[in-house]
């Protein structure tokens, strides 16, 4: 019998590469899928329309973000985070653990979890597996992430196993709590272990051991590099079960996704286009553009020709150059939008690939275009 919460089908592959669905409560997921990363409440520089009109089936919130400011009971109380936003499609919530160890300057690791500073106004708070799935339920979310300690690939071998190992107990602790909350939603588990393939592997098998909706593969750009990710991959997303999805955390580029969907990746979540809208980046099929630069000046021609997205068909390269050169909100909220736009567009044209076994041409003519640049 299927699960009514959450139910993930195959429609089709190309090599390792996956398209398929995501069915739950607030609607389907076509994968490979890439969620706009809304941290507070927002997808930055846009209105949820826009987000779904740019062809988004789900986006992510972030815990610890939300239960610094407003509060997670706060959100709670005006009725989740679905209806405080004005987005009705799924949500994926991230546990906090990135957060809390990448944005505070005082944190204190134990079995327990993590004690830290808030970055707003430095008040202490406790951070653990039974709060970050407190929390996530309490915001509404669709998708939990299991709590797990940030591993740097750089950071010694003793210390990725510590962690990886304590992200384990953490899974465990974050199941048992998730079930006890009897949460409507999903919970995916984390993977952890830096580069190493049988540390990868005890991370794996630990987590399918407790049970899990989804797996991630957590611990990755970080600073590695894209062959180093790569290598990664080539193995990581093989030691989950075929008929679970598989989510990157934090990719990336558009190359980047490209890469990783070839290696079996079903999921994705970023900052980058968003943050590349606000300061004047936008990324198109032959690379990436800054248009602050001063050759779009007096350019008419769309940020992308072969772009059909909105700000595309109406605007040109040297009224946006003009919009973030005179720092206007609305050069933000358009370059934001491209940008959206594109990702989402390449997410389905991977996914028409994939469904048309033609997975490894599309990958290819892509990425020579896009390394070629403009």
């Amino acid at each position: 019998m299927s699960d009514p919460r959450f139910a993930f089908s195959i429609s089709a592959t190309d090599g390792s590469a996956r398209t398929g669905e995501i069915r739950m409560r607030r609607g389907e997921i076509r994968t490979p899928a890439f969620m706009p990363v809304g941290t507070a409440a927002t997808v930055k520089a846009m209105k949820p329309a826009d987000v779904r009109a740019a062809g988004a089936d789900i986006i992510l919130g972030n815990t610890y973000h939300l239960m610094l400011r407003p509060g997670a009971e706060r959100i709670a109380k005006l009725g989740g985070l679905h209806k405080f936003m004005g987005w009705d499609r799924p949500i994926l919530t991230d546990s906090g653990g990135y957060q809390v160890m990448s944005l505070s300057e005082l944190t204190k690791v134990s079995e327990e979890g993590v004690a830290f500073a808030s970055h707003i106004d430095g008040s202490r708070h406790m951070l653990s597996p039974e709060r970050s799935m407190e929390v996530q339920t309490l915001l509404g979310s669709d998708i939990v992430m299991a709590f797990d300690q940030l591993v740097k690939t750089t950071d010694t071998p003793d210390a990725q196993a510590e962690a990886m190992e304590r992200s384990m107990r953490w899974a465990k602790r974050s199941r048992d709590a998730f079930d006890a909350m009897d949460n409507p939603g999903a919970l995916f588990g984390i993977q952890q272990g830096g580069l190493d393939e049988a540390l990868r592997r005890a991370s794996a098998d630990a987590l399918i051991d407790i049970g899990f909706d989804g797996y991630a593969v957590g611990g990755l750009a970080v600073g590695e590099g894209q062959a180093a990710m790569f290598g990664c991959l080539d193995f990581a997303p093989a030691q989950f079960p075929e008929d679970r999805p598989r989510y990157l955390m934090g990719v990336g580029k558009p190359d980047d996704l490209v890469g990783a969907v070839a290696r079996g990746i079903d999921m994705f979540d970023c900052v980058l286009p968003t943050r590349s809208g606000r300061t004047g980046q936008a990324f198109t099929a032959d690379g990436p553009i800054n248009i602050r630069n001063a050759r779009f000046g007096e350019d008419t021609g769309p940020l992308d020709p072969d772009c059909a997205c909105p700000v595309c068909g109406q605007w040109s390269r040297a009224y946006l150059h003009h919009l973030v050169r005179a720092g206007e909100i609305l050069g933000a909220m358009l370059m934001t939008e491209h940008n959206i736009f594109f990702y989402q567009s390449l997410m389905a044209g991977m996914r028409a690939a994939i469904a048309g076994g033609a997975f490894t041409g599309f990958a290819d003519d892509f990425i020579d275009r896009y390394k070629r640049g403009n």
